[in-house]
């Protein structure tokens, strides 16, 4: 089984070089009680050996039934499931170590060890993602090891970064990639990082991989773990990477599924995203044909749709336009969800013929927020621009889109649009480490032959970069290899439950 995923923000993984220094914890705050600074361990001189399992000693975190509107989200299960809120140092530049971020987070498994879950921010909340990934991994691993997913900062049930006017929110992801219109999109781009600004405040800074990096080592000390054993997927494996920078000495068992690549070149990271985009479009394509889909020809069938589109777009019950925009985002969404090929098909058949229900489900949370849920669009826009100093003149922009455009005529333009969008962005003050890790103990990097959102190409280059790395690469399609892969799945859990280090380079069939 496949761990769905709607998404609709190709992933930016920009990091900034710079070298970290020892380990510097603010006070760690679980369910509103501050607990003392951990005191310092002595660095190794190389790599650790990979640590026991161990189990929790001293947990501070306070486990209760799940309120109904977090159930409501989750798939059905028999498992145990808890959940709970826990509060982390804010650390925002203007207020450090003042004020909370509280986090929503979900333990389902029967098995003594807790091993925390983060998602990619753009992606579903680490809660449902940990909820879903424990229905696609085998069973008995779920009585030896339990999950816990974390909605991270902005997302879920997490506190909300609800800052962008929903007709600006509405403009950016409307607009159509094709028109290479990059001044429109720094236009509203501009709009809503001032009123970010404004609605956040000293919250603004404080939505990054940094950040979280920290949140995973406060979950840590909650959780009652010596070490933390964690599972990564997408850009949310670049949090785990970054905690194992930061915290050496507590890295427990890593497993990072789909690394994204940590070049600090904005246009080196994202012409890749866009070419394993493009590439997985073409395995769609190949893949519909072949099992006879709804759509017959996809390429063709996507030229049509993208054309009405443009010219007669329809409408969701709610009143959101179809654009192209739309279109494309909702279609890279399904794309990085193998097992929900057929259902992307039937929505692209459907909204061909006038039904827009499956376009509707998939793009509606990104833009329209509820009592409960912020548009999921907000914290992305944050985190990712947050996430990099990288910022490019309007020639610089222009000339990117229309060459992506060309090389990769699905999804170039559409990725070259977040280069627009970060570029009026407040500059972040902390640059992110690219990891080395030299001093953690082994870690399991999980690359797929064919990711349209970390494609394999900077996963091999953020492997490479992870001195104590093992890479297992998965020869299929789609965004991640865990509960995918049966290859990939039995090396994650052996190495998780048994200790097993897989051989780097280790080759999954697809």
């Amino acid at each position: 089984m496949r761990v769905g995923r709607w998404t609709w923000l190709v992933p930016l993984a920009l990091l900034s070089a710079c070298t970290a220094g020892p380990s510097t914890r603010p006070g760690i705050v679980v369910n509103d009680g501050v607990q003392q600074q951990a005191p310092p361990v002595a660095q190794p001189s190389g790599p650790a050996p990979l640590p026991e399992l161990g189990t929790p000693a001293n947990a501070k975190i306070r486990w209760s039934p799940c309120a109904a509107e977090i159930t409501a989200t989750l798939p059905r299960t028999t498992l145990p499931t808890e959940c709970a809120r826990v509060s982390a140092v804010l650390d925002s530049p203007s207020l450090p170590g003042q004020g909370l971020a509280r986090l929503q987070v979900l333990k389902i498994g029967s098995g003594p060890v807790p091993v925390a879950v983060f998602n990619d921010v753009d992606g579903v909340p680490g809660t449902v993602y940990a909820a879903r990934l424990a229905a696609a991994l085998p069973p008995a691993l779920l009585t030896e090891v339990s999950l816990v997913g974390v909605d991270r900062r902005g997302t879920g049930g997490s506190d909300p970064a609800r800052c962008v006017p929903e007709e600006t929110r509405t403009g950016i992801v409307g607009l159509d990639p094709r028109e290479l219109d990059v001044e429109a999109a720094v236009d509203q781009a501009r709009t809503a990082g001032q009123q970010c600004s404004i609605t956040l405040e000293v919250r603004l800074q404080a939505l990054d991989t940094w950040r979280s990096a920290g949140d995973a080592e406060t979950l840590r000390v909650g959780l009652g773990m010596t070490r933390l054993h964690a599972i990564g997927h997408g850009e949310g494996s670049r949090v785990l990477s970054v905690f194992a920078e930061r915290y050496p000495d507590r890295v427990g068992r890593l497993v990072l599924d789909g690394l994204p690549d940590p070049n600090p070149d904005a246009k080196i990271v994202l012409e890749g995203v866009a070419e394993g985009a493009d590439a997985t479009f073409g395995a769609f394509a190949e893949d519909c044909a072949a099992r006879g889909c709804e759509l017959g020809n996809a390429r063709a069938a996507l030229t049509e749709i993208l054309d009405r589109a443009e010219t007669d777009p329809l409408s969701t019950p709610d009143d959101i336009g179809i654009t192209p925009g739309v279109v494309l985002r909702v279609l890279l969404a399904g794309l990085s969800d193998r097992q929900s090929w057929p259902t992307l098909s039937r929505a692209l058949a459907d909204l061909r013929s006038g039904n827009t229900s499956g376009v509707a489900a998939a793009i509606t949370p990104v833009l329209r927020e509820t009592e409960n849920r912020a548009a999921t669009f907000d914290a992305t826009l944050v985190t990712r621009c947050n996430d990099t100093k990288s910022r490019l003149a309007t020639e610089q922009l222009t000339a990117a889109a229309k060459d992506w455009n060309t090389r990769f005529p699905v999804f170039g333009a559409l990725t070259a649009q977040w280069l627009a969008v970060c570029s009026p962005w407040p500059i972040p003050s902390r640059e992110l480490p690219q990891p080395s890790a030299r001093t953690a103990p082994p870690i399991v990097v999980l690359g797929t032959a064919t990711d349209p959102v970390t494609p394999l190409s900077g996963t091999d280059h953020a492997a490479q970069q992870l001195a104590t790395a093992s890479l297992v690469t998965w020869q299929g399609a789609g965004h991640g290899a865990l509960g995918s892969s049966a290859c990939a799945t039995e090396a994650a859990a052996a190495f998780i439950t048994e200790g097993a280090v897989p051989r780097d380079g280790t080759v999954c069939p697809p």
